[in-house]
């Protein structure tokens, strides 16, 4: 990857710079990946709003068997 300003990538520039571009996404940088001139998707950081709502395996090790789950709501 030459510029490190660039936003908009290639799908096989993704493929061979994988490491690289996970460094840039980890420092908050956002990418728009495309393939044949089309816009597939965006690779960008999570936000660290984010929002733990329940961790299973708090409630029991191993996490809970989800017919458990269903037969209880």
């Amino acid at each position: 990857m030459q510029n490190s300003k660039k936003t908009i990538i290639g799908l096989r520039e993704l493929r061979e710079n994988t490491a690289e571009l996970l460094k840039e996404i980890e420092k908050g940088k956002s990418f728009t990946v495309f393939r044949r001139s089309e816009p597939l998707f965006k690779v960008s950081p999570i936000n660290n709003d984010w929002e733990e709502v329940v961790d299973f395996t708090k409630i029991k090790k191993g996490g809970v068997e989800i017919d458990d789950l269903l037969s209880r709501l």
